[in-house]
């Protein structure tokens, strides 16, 4: 039966595939004009002969012993994600941009209802908080556990998202209805947990289709989906909670996820070249007769010890955390930036709904200058990284990880610009457009600031892309999970203006780490055994 490559090799197809005994969405080595490369076509023609010679006994050991790597049949296969179509590439991008809004979108669209919350089950503002920061302690701590399952070939990243995303899904219908905060707060954190993988890797599964050069683009897009989930959930939030209670902010998050789980499910391609291939060999097995045919990463993963993947995920990414200087400062930028979104999310209920009167619907409107901002910066970004990144990239006698810095200079300035500008023009007797204006340039800070850490970081540590970034998602997750708990009050004791003005003051005095590590990180990378 003929299948567009996407659907074939999606959830769904998979489970086609094995349900009908490999009768249904056949892959090439499957069909009967496949022509069995030469080089595995030897190996198994040799390992027959030797086979039916009885009277050489050391030389079927030998032979059986010999593993043969399983690798593209040519620098052009088709089935290599690099080599896809650029409008493939493009819809994969896509649907992994998608799964990963679907999920960020959880942790702000729940906020609008923190009041409602505390009305209903007769507790503090601070106590119905705790379901948006245990939400997003659980997108901090998940990856360290879950993340790893993606590199394991027999699993690959499709099928840990789509499980994943599952059970998200479905942990929505009991907390939507939970009954008290003792219900609620436990289903959070496992809504957070659950929806993990794509947060921490889903930058990897894009990088899987795209060459190095392309990658500030692709992620920045990507990058851009992220931003939006938490900037575009109070907008989605707010209206459903005015009209039908907090409870109505997770069923519009069930609705979505939902959906994108269906699309996902059957259009979501393996985009991991370890897992194509330990498939590829399978069928390859299954083919030829011959055992020895084996992936790359199939062999490597027989020989990891469970010390050896408890390495990798627990103790890697804070060991690089905390004794890397450039992975500390910038994972520590990063978490800034990443706590004071969350502080201007509940700042606007402040501003908003009790200095100029809005409800909560108008109030999640507010937020539309944070996502046209990021919406923007991406418009003037992309070329940048095309037209200017992407050549110097491409002469890798000239690239440095360095490069990357700039960027973030530029969105260390419009971070304390945006602070002193909201806070200071959110007076009733000011036009409230005029502080969402201001908020417009947090998110150009943000999104640069993101996008050259990120990328500085991954250029810097090639090796252990996936402890940085786990790494990451769990210093800043866990340090922006906290600020929420404390924001109402920082904004009602300080007042808006002054209040921003404090974190437009820690803003200023972070502005020069990506200078000093532009003029000084290849400096510093020279002195670590991790760094490249």
């Amino acid at each position: 039966m003929p299948v567009p490559a996407v659907v074939r090799d999606s959830f769904i197809g998979t489970v086609v595939y094995f349900a009908s005994g490999q009768q249904y969405f056949r892959h090439p080595e499957e069909q009967p004009d496949f022509v069995l490369p030469e080089k595995y076509a030897k190996a198994s023609q040799k390992r027959l002969t030797q086979r039916s010679d009885r009277s050489d006994a050391s030389s079927q050991t030998q032979s059986e012993a010999a593993t043969i790597i399983v690798d593209w049949y040519s620098p052009d296969d088709p089935e290599c994600p690099r080599n896809w179509s650029f409008f493939k590439r493009c819809f994969v991008t896509f649907n992994i941009c998608l799964l990963t809004f679907s999920i960020y979108i959880g942790s702000a669209i729940y906020s609008p209802g923190i009041e409602l919350v505390a009305e209903q089950f007769g507790v503090s503002d601070v106590a119905a908080t705790l379901g948006l920061t245990l939400f997003v302690v659980g997108y901090g701590i998940g990856p360290m556990f879950l993340s790893p399952l993606s590199e394991i070939p027999q699993f690959g990243r499709t099928t840990v998202y789509i499980l994943a995303m599952l059970v998200f899904v479905c942990v929505q219908v009991p907390t939507a209805l939970s009954k008290n905060l003792g219900a609620l707060l436990p289903l959070r954190f496992l809504a957070g947990f659950v929806g993990s993988p794509p947060l921490a890797t889903g930058g990897a599964s894009v990088a899987d289709m795209w060459a190095p050069e392309d990658r500030a683009v692709v992620i920045g897009l990507w990058g851009l989906a992220a931003v939006c989930g938490p900037v575009l959930g109070p907008l989605a939030g707010g209206f459903a909670a005015q009209a039908k209670g907090w409870t109505w902010t997770i069923w519009i998050l069930l609705r979505i996820s939902g959906g994108s789980l269906a699309w996902l499910s059957l259009t979501l391609p393996e985009t991991s070249a370890q897992a194509i291939l330990f498939r590829r060999a399978d069928r390859l097995r299954r083919l030829t007769g011959n055992p020895n045919l084996k992936s790359q990463g199939e062999i490597d993963g027989e020989h990891m010890t469970m010390g050896e993947i408890a390495q990798m995920t627990l103790v890697r990414p804070f060991l690089l955390t905390f004794r890397e200087p450039i992975v500390f400062v910038m994972n520590l930028y990063v978490a800034l930036a990443y706590s004071i979104l969350y502080l201007f999310i509940a700042s606007f209920n402040v501003v908003f709904i009790e200095n100029h009167g809005s409800n909560l619907g108008e109030n999640g409107l507010a937020f539309m200058g944070l996502f046209i901002g990021a919406i923007v910066t991406y418009a003037f970004f992309a070329p940048y990284a095309i037209y200017v990144l992407k050549p110097i990239f491409q002469n890798c006698a000239h690239f440095i990880p360095e490069n990357r810095l700039p960027v973030a200079m530029v969105g260390a300035t419009f971070l304390p610009i945006s602070l002193f500008w909201f806070g200071w023009t959110s007076f009733s007797s000011i036009n409230f457009i005029v502080p969402i204006i201001g908020s417009a340039f947090f998110s150009v800070g943000t999104f640069l600031l993101f996008q050259a850490g990120l990328n500085y970081l991954s250029d810097c540590y090639p090796r252990y892309v996936a402890s940085i970034l786990a790494g990451n998602d769990f210093f800043r997750s866990c340090v922006g999970a906290a600020f929420p708990l404390f924001s109402t009050a920082f904004f009602h004791d300080l007042g808006v203006g002054q209040a921003c003005s404090v974190l437009g003051g820690i803003t200023v005095a972070m502005i020069p780490i990506p200078f000093i590590s532009y003029s000084y990180g290849a400096r510093i990378r020279a002195w670590s055994k991790y760094a490249d």
